[in-house]
C-alpha cells in the first residue's frame, strides 16, 4: 500500500545452528535486544515522515502557486493560505520533536527517555504527515488521486509509516505508562 521500495521484509529461522562466536548476544535473550534498537529505528521513522511531510508541503505550495481559479494563483485565497500555514508548523513542531529524541538517544541511548522520546517523535512525526499528506491531497483538488502527482503516493506512505516499528497507538500506551512512572 505505501513505501513500495522499503526494505521492510520477513525472515524466519528454524533449527538454524551458529557458533558461540557468530551469535550476537545471549541465547534466548534476542527479544530484549530487538527492543534496545526499537529507540533509532523509531526516530528514523519519524525523520522520514518529516521528509515526506516537507516534500508534500512543497509540491502543495508549488501547485497553488501554478494553478489559476477566477483569474488568480489558488495561493491567492485565504482559506488555502491557512491550510498551507497549519501544514507548515506541524512539520516544524515534528522536527523540533524528532531533533530532540534523536539528541538523546546520541547523548544517552541505554536512558528510559530515550524510548519515550522516540515514541513521542514516532507517533507526533508520522501522524503529522498523515494529516500534512491528506491535506496536501486537498489542495491538489481532483489531481490530488491521480498518480501523475506525487501527493496520492506520499498519503499512502504517511500511512505505513503510522504501523510500522509499532503503531502509533502503540506508542501512546508507552508515553501513557511512562508518565505515571514519572514527574512532568
Amino acid at each position: 500500500m505505501g513505501c513500495e521500495l522499503s526494505p521492510i521484509s520477513t525472515l524466519q529461522f528454524s533449527e538454524m545452528k551458529i557458533s558461540d562466536e557468530q551469535r550476537l548476544g545471549e541465547i534466548n535473550h534476542g527479544y530484549k535486544a530487538a527492543l534496545g534498537g526499537l529507540s533509532g529505528g523509531r526516530v528514523n521513522i519519524a525523520a522520514c515522515a518529516n521528509g515526506l511531510s516537507r516534500s508534500a508541503i512543497e509540491l502543495a505550495k508549488k501547485h497553488l502557486t501554478e494553478r489559476k481559479q477566477f483569474g488568480q494563483a489558488l495561493a491567492e485565497f485565504q482559506g488555502l493560505q491557512f491550510m498551507l500555514a497549519d501544514m507548515r508548523i506541524q512539520f516544524e513542531a515534528s522536527k523540533l520533536l524528532v531533533e530532540t529524541a534523536a539528541r538523546s538517544i546520541e547523548e544517552n541511548p541505554n536512558d528510559l527517555s530515550c524510548r519515550i522520546k522516540s515514541s513521542m517523535a514516532k507517533c507526533y512525526a508520522t501522524d503529522s504527515a498523515m494529516k500534512i499528506t491528506t491535506d496536501a491531497v486537498q489542495l491538489f483538488g481532483g489531481a490530488g488521486y491521480v498518480k501523475e502527482y506525487q501527493v496520492e503516493r506520499f498519503m499512502r506512505d504517511a500511512k505505513m509509516l503510522q504501523i510500522v516499528e509499532g503503531t502509533n497507538q502503540i506508542q501512546r500506551v508507552l508515553i501513557a505508562r511512562e508518565m505515571y512512572k514519572e514527574a512532568i
